[in-house]
């Protein structure tokens, strides 16, 4: 089954003041650290939602096998970012892997059985031990949904509605930290040291 994994790095980072995507995080940046999960994931296609100007992301991350888009408008939440992308997904894609750019604490061993599920259902998510979270499984049959969609977190919503049946995939551990604030940050850190 052909799958496309999307990487939403799109935000403003308004709570931190800078842009999340490029803090350092072991050795390199935040979301280098996420792409090299998702390359792992060795998803058929692999793209990337960016701001519109996003010349700093593109010169210090690491691209290398990633289709970037451009979301001029992703100051208006996360399905900007979704819609952006929806053309350049292959036409052979039976849905994709919806990843945000800066939670590098997701297993694929969990985007895996994501997919597994994929193969049969529309749209899934992964149940940690405190509750829902990324990954997300989209599959085609709600791509025009997701072009209909506004506003962040609205991807959240297609999960809501009665008439699309949904999956969940048990994942192990809490929900893998993302990063909106700097105490956020300073907890990941944390995380990776103790875990070292």
């Amino acid at each position: 089954m052909f799958v496309t994994g999307l990487v939403l790095a799109a935000g403003a980072s308004r709570r931190l003041g800078r842009p999340k995507q490029l803090l350092p995080y072991r050795g390199a940046t935040l979301l280098d650290a996420t792409l090299t999960v998702a390359r792992a994931c060795r998803f058929h296609q692999l793209l990337v939602a960016v701001p519109g100007s996003a010349e700093a992301i593109e010169d210090l991350v690491n691209l290398c096998g990633c289709t970037v888009t451009h979301c001029p408008d992703a100051g208006s939440g996360c399905s900007a970012s979704v819609k952006a992308a929806l053309p350049e997904i292959d036409p052979l894609a039976s849905g994709i892997v919806l990843m945000l750019g800066d939670q590098p604490g997701v297993h694929p061993s969990t985007v895996r059985a994501l997919v597994a599920r994929g193969r049969l259902e529309n749209i899934g998510l992964c149940r940690y031990d405190d509750g829902p979270g990324h990954p997300l499984w989209l599959g085609r049959g709600v791509f025009g949904d997701l072009a209909r969609l506004y506003g962040d977190k609205a991807v959240w919503k297609l999960f809501d509605r009665e008439d699309v049946e949904r999956f969940e995939v048990p994942a192990e551990g809490r929900i893998p930290l993302d990063v909106d604030t700097w105490d956020e940050y300073r907890a990941l850190l944390d995380q990776d040291r103790d875990a070292s």
